[in-house]
């Protein structure tokens, strides 16, 4: 399976989302400033997540975006399908609810490809928005990047 910058600049968004606002909205120039993504396409990005209901838009002064859910209710495989549709690494059409492989019933790769396709959706599934925001800023106090867990800095700033 390979992601494209749909699903890759997306998640990085979602995290950034996360992490710099618990209270208040979050402008989509700081979000794409920080992590080097064109407001337009973040833009783009940011409405496929505000449909699937991931995140919720506020309009005017101090507008932007904030999660529509607390991380820790938010998985990766939420925001992936919401932004790359289905996640398969392999489509077999006699592992699915229709008839659409007449071997079916003697093909045995069809378990490997179920398998793996299980596995990755596990795998995303049991990861949450929260446990990688407890990483990024880990990883940024490791290196003197983030003083607080504030909004304060919704902008793009450093602290």
């Amino acid at each position: 399976m390979k992601l494209s910058t749909k699903g890759r600049y997306g998640l990085r968004a979602l995290i950034d989302l996360a992490v710099y606002c618990t209270e208040e909205a979050v402008s989509i120039q700081s979000i794409a400033k920080r992590q080097n993504i064109s407001d337009r396409y973040l833009e783009q990005l940011m409405g496929k997540l505000r449909r699937a209901g991931l995140v919720v838009s506020v309009r005017g002064a101090g507008g932007g975006y904030r999660l529509a859910r607390p991380a820790e209710e938010i998985s990766v495989g939420e925001v992936l399908r919401a932004l790359e549709g289905n996640l398969d690494a392999v489509t077999c059409p006699g592992n699915g609810d229709e008839q659409g492989c007449e071997d079916a019933d003697v093909c045995v790769t069809r378990y490997v490809w179920k398998r793996i396709n299980d596995s990755i959706t596990q795998a995303v599934d049991s990861i949450m928005i929260q446990q990688l925001v407890e990483e990024s800023r880990r990883i940024q106090e490791e290196r003197g990047q983030i003083c607080s867990q504030s909004c304060e800095n919704k902008n793009g700033g450093k602290q």
